[in-house]
């Protein structure tokens, strides 16, 4: 049992360890409440109110110019999203997005949901999202906030299920037919942890106005969003 247990930490301490309900955060503001709450917020981290609606604020982030919105589900905040506002040329935009990437992979906070995420320099990328309708996109996951993961919970978690199963003994020196049955709930197991992650999803495409590309981001709550409730 000492083995299977000391396996599964090493496992563990391997990714990043995701926990019952930690939110996305953008600059520290958690992606969650009301509106006019996290706006305040973004205001105080130097956003402005744009000139044409005061609940869409403008701003730089991460060295650009972008235009700020605070979208809702059933009045609470699921999602921050960020677009830059100035357009610019399919190289430009090509090596905007792979910074993005490699900044993002660089960075302790996230992990990559794919390997590669970057777009070849000599990919056509108009071409693409014309005729192919490609659509560029790189998925992240913000790990979780310090202080939240319990690890001495989640083995103990972890012990159950395998002693609703097994007696002691048999852990201590399992059968081949028993140790396989283990990987199986070990894997379904770390599956169900590292689903918390996509709950703390951040994202950005490439977007496309006459011509000319953006970067759109967006912070996600999955807690937040509609799920068919209201239906």
């Amino acid at each position: 049992m000492k083995k299977i247990l000391l396996t599964i930490i090493v496992l563990f301490c391997s990714i990043v360890l995701f926990a019952q309900k930690d939110v996305t955060q953008f600059l520290g503001i958690p992606v969650d409440g009301y509106k006019h709450d996290v706006i305040d917020k973004l205001k105080a981290k130097g956003f402005v109110s744009s000139s044409y609606d005061r609940e869409i604020l403008e701003g730089e982030f991460n060295g650009t110019d972008v235009t700020v919105y605070v979208v809702t589900n059933n009045n609470k905040v699921y999602r921050i999203m960020l677009a830059d506002q100035t357009p610019v040329d399919e190289t430009s935009i090509k090596i905007r997005f792979n910074k993005l990437c490699s900044q993002f992979e660089n960075n302790p906070k996230y992990i990559p949901r794919d390997e590669e995420q970057t777009i070849p320099y000599d990919e056509d990328i108009s071409y693409e999202m014309l005729v192919n309708n490609k659509r560029y996109q790189a998925v992240f996951y913000q790990s979780l906030a310090d202080g939240v993961v319990d690890s001495v919970k989640i083995v103990n978690e972890y012990k159950s299920k395998l002693l609703e199963k097994y007696t002691e003994e048999e852990l201590e020196n399992p059968t081949e037919e028993i140790e396989e049955d283990i990987s199986q709930i070990t894997f379904t197991y770390m599956l169900d942890l590292l689903d918390e992650c996509t709950k703390k999803t951040v994202w950005f495409i490439i977007s496309e106005t006459y011509g000319k590309y953006y970067i759109a981001m967006y912070y996600d709550n999955v807690y937040n969003q509609a799920n068919g409730e209201d239906l």
